[in-house]
């Protein structure tokens, strides 16, 4: 009985470089099938040993640590690879070749498809080569040979896109090579394969960029890749095109600044398709706009249908008109003049138009005013640059927009720039156009319906730096009357003091001087001084103030120091109880009527009351008082309001009742019509009674004060915040309830009921709600309703939404975000 034998169980070990020790099976003599000997090798014994029960762990063997190579170790890793595979044979090339394994590092070296990979996407110094570069283009129909200090476009990109050998160039007496080390194997491994795209799979060239090279001229050949719509050719040194260059009518984008052009072909200004035009910093000297339109019928029938490449050559269509399609035009750092632009055929599109560092006014003065007269009637011009020009104030007479016809009606930037045109010659050829106008040069675009001139040296300032200045000039004495300002519009400069003047915290804080800690002091120290009497009665000062009841004056009302005329603002000065001394200050021996004791910040001048209505009511400026600050005055926290009169302070537009320490009751007092020393006093809700007193109330401050949520309620906040005709009321604009005790918004959630299934409440005007520093919980979804400008919620308890959803994207984001939670 013969005996069969078994398979042995395959023994798994770690793979080990092979050993010389170990023999492997011949390929002569294939080691299958029952009659076929047995090879034992010493590495796969017999029976188990020791060794492979108890292996050693793997573990255990000592790891060769990868250092990092630097970049030149990587770059000559690379090469070497390269000439091994352009240098090793094919049969040593073969994966199951032994020789081939010990040629290379690791398996995935080993893969045959890797290092033809490899071999194709590494380009000598991180780009491909020249030629490379041409044939990859036939595939993406796009090539980018910028920066190769080629001296001409190859001749290899017309052999090989259009299949044409061009002419030799006079400039160019050799080309340099466009091969590289690199196409040598490339070309090796594409035998046997088929070298770029099918004819049917090739894209025609649409895109050509070599700027940043040595090119001097271009070839007449250029005109046989008629699908180009890109030419990007600046910062070379080309002197001419030739004719046939503007044979390229697909062309929407042509670059040539920074070269040496003396001249353009006459038939590149009919380009039918031609959007922005680049010919900046040459030494062009005329702009002949309308040459191709100049010659006879029988010319321009020749010109439209001239064939450039036989019988199946393309058939050029040229345009009826100058370029019927541009809107960018950029001519700067030439030779032109006005005389020498044909200012007669402007293209009809132009929109942006840039003649900076050209010297306009040479020549022919007349044809200055021409030129810019005939660039006014452009219908769609925006932006017009002039910067560094030769050209003055004689170039925009005074009756350049009193003309018949339009006058740069939508012009939004005119750049004169360090010309020799000012502000007044500027401002007399202007005054009759339809935009506001503006001398002020921002970082940021100007809105619609607004011109903006730049005359001189240039000052690029932020847009709030401008706002400020034009709201410290209006309250200026006698307001913005010159025609020389450099804020806002020159249309609004003489009516200033008609429209309504808004002013920040900060402004106020400004003006009084109290936006450091230096001048809060002298600020202290003001109030504490008493005042001085202008005519000495007595020899002595009296030891007791006077009743601060009623004001000892009410002409002291009207003293500079509390009263501004410009802005009709009354300031009265904070008033607290008197300050307490020091243990360790305080000395028996003064007197207490001493000027050196301090009395706090009370001012004996004024009335005590928080909001003493019946002092300010008598005064002449009551019935035109506009802004009314009684910050910081907690001595006496009520209001007196006399008897008789109804309509207390009717122009009021801004009150500030901030550090007053408000609650949401106040005490109302009222001269008492008998002689009682004690006039009686009423409690009232604090919001509806301002809403009731103050019918023109635009902005209200009632921050660090301690109203609580029981004071917002629906109805005051909307007898308070809505605009009413039946009572006169305007609308609220601006409420700011910082630093108070609101814990919950329930009032406002209320109010938002509104704005459901409404996009705006005509008689809502709330831009501004100010609810920092409180304790509010929640903020509900709904506030996002609310069409807010400035809402601000920062030093609350609430954790949702967090801090980055309005540092990021401010109220914008916020609102989005507190709606976005209601769907």
């Amino acid at each position: 009985m013969s005996r069969i034998p078994q398979p042995r169980p395959t023994v798994k070990t770690a793979l080990a470089p092979p050993s010389s020790r170990s023999r492997a099976p011949s390929p002569s003599k294939p080691a299958t099938g029952a009659s076929s000997p047995r090879v034992r090798t010493k590495s796969v014994p017999k029976s188990p040993s020791k060794t492979l029960r108890r292996p050693q762990p793997v573990e255990d063997e000592p790891l060769i640590p990868k250092t990092p190579l630097s970049i030149k170790e990587v770059i000559a890793l690379k090469r070497a690879e390269v000439k091994k595979a352009v240098s090793a044979s094919s049969s040593e090339a073969s994966f199951g070749n032994p020789a081939g394994f010990g040629d290379v590092e690791n398996l995935k070296d080993a893969d045959p498809m890797a290092a033809k990979r490899n071999d194709e996407e590494t380009p000598e110094l991180g780009r491909w080569s020249v030629k490379e570069t041409i044939e990859r283009a036939r595939s993406i129909g796009s090539i980018n040979l910028s920066s190769r200090s080629l001296p001409c476009l190859p001749s290899a990109l017309f052999e090989i896109h259009l299949g044409v050998t061009p002419d030799p160039l006079k400039s160019v007496h050799s080309e340099p090579s466009i091969s590289s080390p690199t196409d040598a194997a490339t070309s090796s491994k594409r035998a046997g394969q088929r070298e770029g795209p099918a004819w049917f799979e090739a894209q025609d060239l649409h895109v050509i960029k070599a700027w940043n090279n040595e090119i001097v001229e271009i070839q007449h050949e250029i005109s046989l890749f008629g699908s180009l719509k890109m030419v990007d050719l600046h910062q070379n040194r080309i002197t001419l095109l030739p004719d046939t260059f503007a044979d390229l009518t697909a062309l929407t984008t042509l670059d040539l600044s920074h070269n040496i052009l003396t001249r353009m072909p006459s038939n590149i200004f009919a380009l039918p398709n031609l959007t922005v035009m680049n010919i900046s910093h040459n030494t062009l000297s005329e702009l002949p706009f309308g040459a191709p339109f100049s010659g006879s019928r029988a010319r321009n029938a020749r010109n439209d249908t001239l064939s450039s490449g036989g019988f199946f050559g393309p058939i050029i269509t040229r345009a009826s008109s100058p370029l019927p399609r541009l809107s960018v035009l950029n001519v700067s750092h030439n030779k032109l003049t006005a005389s020498s632009i044909d200012y007669a055929n402007l293209p009809p599109l132009l929109s942006k138009a840039d003649f900076s560092a050209n010297p306009l006014a040479s020549g022919n003065s007349n044809s200055t005013p021409a030129f810019i007269q005939a660039l006014s009637r452009l219908n769609h011009l925006r932006d017009l640059r002039c910067e560094t020009a030769d050209i003055g104030d004689d170039a925009f007479p005074s009756t350049l927009s009193t003309s018949e016809g339009r006058c740069f009606f939508q012009l939004r930037i005119l750049d004169l720039g360090e010309t020799r045109a000012t502000t007044e010659g500027l401002q007399s050829a202007l005054s009759g156009l339809t935009q506001n106008i503006t001398y002020d040069i921002t970082s940021e675009e100007p809105p619609e319906g607004t011109l903006r001139v730049s005359v001189g040296k240039q000052v690029v300032r932020e847009a709030w730096e401008i706002e400020a200045e034009r709201r410290g000039k209006s309250r200026a004495p006698g307001g913005m009357t010159s025609t020389k300002s450099t804020g806002g519009s020159r249309k609004t400069d003489g009516v200033q003091n008609n429209t309504e003047v808004l002013k920040e915290t900060w402004e106020i804080e400004a003006e009084q001087g109290l936006l450091t800690e230096g001048g809060r002091r002298r600020a202290r120290a003001a109030a504490t001084a008493p005042p001085k009497p202008s005519p000495p009665v007595g020899r002595g000062r009296p030891s007791t103030p006077v009743s601060t009841s009623q004001p000892s004056s009410t002409a002291s009302l009207t003293n500079p120091q509390y009263y501004h005329t410009p802005t009709q603002t009354l300031t009265l000065p904070p008033l607290s109880a008197p300050a307490k001394l020091h243990a360790r200050s305080f000395s028996l021996a003064a007197p207490s009527s001493s000027p050196s004791s301090p009395q706090g910040k009370t001012d004996f001048a004024l009335p005590t009351p928080t909001l003493p209505l019946v002092a300010i009511s008598a005064q002449s400026f009551a019935q035109t008082l506009k802004i009314l600050v009684l910050s910081n005055r907690k001595f006496d926290l009520s209001i007196t309001l006399p008897t008789t009169s109804d309509t207390l302070l009717p122009c009021l537009e801004e009150l500030a009742l901030d550090g007053c320490g408000f609650g949401d009751q106040v005490s109302v007092t009222t001269p008492a019509d008998t002689g009682s020393t004690t006039p009686p006093r009423l409690v009232n809700t604090l919001l509806p009674l301002l809403t009731r007193l103050f019918p023109s109330l635009r902005t209200l401050d009632l921050s660090y004060n301690s109203l609580t949520s029981a004071s917002l309620q629906r109805d005051d906040l909307s007898s308070l915040i809505l605009a009413n005709n039946s009572h006169s009321r305007k609308g609220l604009r601006h409420l700011r309830l910082r630093g108070n005790r609101i814990s919950d918004l329930d009032g406002f959630q209320d109010i938002t009921e509104m704005f459901r299934g409404h996009r705006s409440v005509p008689d809502w005007k709330l831009e501004e709600l100010d609810l920092r520093d409180n304790e509010i919980s929640k903020l509900p979804a709904e506030l996002g309703l609310l069409p807010l400008e400035v809402f601000l919620v920062d030093g609350n308890v609430f954790r949702i939404p967090q801090r980055r959803v309005w540092e990021r994207e401010g109220t914008k984001g916020l609102l989005n975000w507190l709606r976005g939670r209601l769907e």
